[in-house]
Formats: structure tokens, C-alpha cells, sequence
């Protein structure tokens, strides 16, 4: 029996059978992603408004040295050039994110059209995937992930120090603003994120052939699983908060926003 040959064919770049809108996801990528950096780099380098009372925007935090009352040291060593304070700290959660399962594969679309989506033609005719440099770095991601972790047990520090307010003589009382929930929040979105990654599920069993007769790293396998399912909603939310947590410390700080106490 003739069977038919049938040619097949590279699509040029952008060319789909696709009559969905499928470029809608790339675009609203490039734009969010691309609104979040040119916002972060921006508040990196202000190197002001950046606390308010008891509250540290987590663009700052742990804030290393300084007069303020959140700095951890007082004053800075010697061979330390004169920076912005976020710049000290920012590479970390950055990079953890950069390298990030999910992210990688949002930004490859929306920056790189690598591919521009599923069907849909791209610009290049080779693959050479994240074997050679530059983006064989890219597998550093669970090493950005140690750092996140211990970030989170600095945030969630900051978070518990937004509940306690000084009065007139100085003294501290616990109270809740807004703020101390903004802050509250962000950890939150941030563990859920942090402690939902593929790296973090791979290291608590996912290597691991069998994990029956090992109820410990069951359970961390399942809860890790459980945050990863949602780990792109986890991605998008976090990303936003943390940026809004910075934008309110700032305007309560410039006076342009006032922060309501609960008690």
C-alpha cells in the first residue's frame, strides 16, 4: 500500500495555526515583568523612604548596616564602597527568582520568543538548550534557593517587629497598622512561593526512588507538592506583594499615605 510522505516544514517566526489569542500571556508577561525590574532597580537605588516606624520595606531587608534602628551593624566596613543598602541584598532574592523553574520559562517566552508559545513559530532554527554558557548558570537555582530560605526568617522577623510600636517616651507596645498586615502578607506569599519549589521538592524526597518507609520526608514531599501545584500562582502574587509591601513602606514614609491603626 502508497502511503503519503508528508513534508514537514519549520514555521517562520511567528507563524501558528492557532486562532486563539495566544500572544496575550507573553505580552502580559513582558509587561509585568518588565514593569516589576524597571521599578525594583529604581527603589534599589533611592537609598531613601525605605522604613516607616516599625516597618523595613523587604527591598532593604536585612538592612546590614546603618543609624537606623533595623540596621544590623552600625557603621560599615572600611573597604565597603558607599552604596544604596538594598544593593547589598538584592543580588540573592533576585537571582533566586531569575533562575527560577517557572520564571525561566515565562521570561523565555515574553523577553526571548524562545518560543513566543506553544505551535507558534521562533526566531532561531538551532536548540542548544542550558548546557553552555550563558545559560548553563542558570542551574545555580538551588543554591538561590538556601538564600531565599534564609530570607524568609528575616522577613518574617520584620513582620513580627511591625506589631510592636514605640510611644512618646520610647517605650513599645504591641498594636496593628496596615502596615503590619502588608508585611504579615508578604511572608506569607513568599514562603508559599519559596517553599514550593522544584529544587526544595527534589531535595526533601524527590531524589529518592521510594519514599514509602520514610513518613518524614513523605510528608515534606507532599506539603513541598502541594505549594508546587500552585507554584505559579505562588510566583505571580509574591512578585506583586513584594513590590506593593515597598511602594507602601515608601508613601507612608514621603507622608503621602497615612497608616491606620487597629489598635
Amino acid at each position: 500500500m502508497a502511503q503519503a510522505v508528508v513534508q514537514l516544514t519549520r514555521r517562520r517566526f511567528g507563524e501558528t495555526m492557532r486562532r486563539d489569542a495566544w500572544w496575550l500571556p507573553p505580552l502580559g508577561a513582558f509587561i509585568v515583568l518588565g514593569s516589576f525590574l524597571v521599578y525594583a532597580t529604581w527603589a534599589a537605588f533611592q537609598n531613601a523612604h525605605y522604613e516607616y516606624g516599625p516597618y523595613l520595606s523587604p527591598f532593604y531587608s536585612p538592612l546590614l548596616f546603618g543609624e537606623s534602628p533595623h540596621a544590623w551593624f552600625r557603621s560599615a566596613p572600611s573597604w565597603l564602597p558607599a552604596v544604596s543598602p538594598a544593593l547589598l541584598i538584592l543580588p540573592f532574592p533576585a537571582g533566586f527568582r531569575f533562575t527560577c523553574y517557572y520564571y525561566r520559562g515565562t521570561y523565555y517566552k515574553a523577553f526571548w520568543a524562545d518560543p513566543p508559545a506553544c505551535a507558534v513559530g521562533e526566531p532561531r532554527t538551532t536548540y542548544r538548550g542550558e548546557r553552555t554558557l550563558p545559560l548553563v548558570i542558570q542551574n545555580v537555582h538551588r543554591y538561590f534557593l538556601y538564600f531565599a530560605i534564609a530570607f524568609l526568617f528575616v522577613l518574617a522577623s520584620d513582620a513580627w517587629k511591625g506589631y510592636w510600636f514605640a510611644d512618646a517616651s520610647g517605650v513599645k507596645h504591641v498594636g496593628i497598622g496596615i502596615g503590619s498586615l502588608v508585611l504579615t502578607i508578604n511572608v506569607i506569599l513568599l514562603g508559599g512561593y519559596t517553599l514550593g519549589c522544584h529544587s526544595l521538592r527534589h531535595l526533601v524526597g524527590g531524589y529518592l526512588d521510594r519514599l514509602a518507609g520514610r513518613p518524614v520526608r513523605r510528608k515534606a514531599y507532599d506539603c513541598v507538592s502541594c505549594l508546587n501545584r500552585g507554584h505559579m500562582n505562588w510566583a505571580w502574587a509574591s512578585l506583586f506583594w513584594v513590590a506593593f509591601t515597598d511602594v507602601y513602606v515608601r508613601l507612608c514614609s514621603m507622608g503621602i499615605w497615612h497608616d491606620w491603626r487597629m489598635l
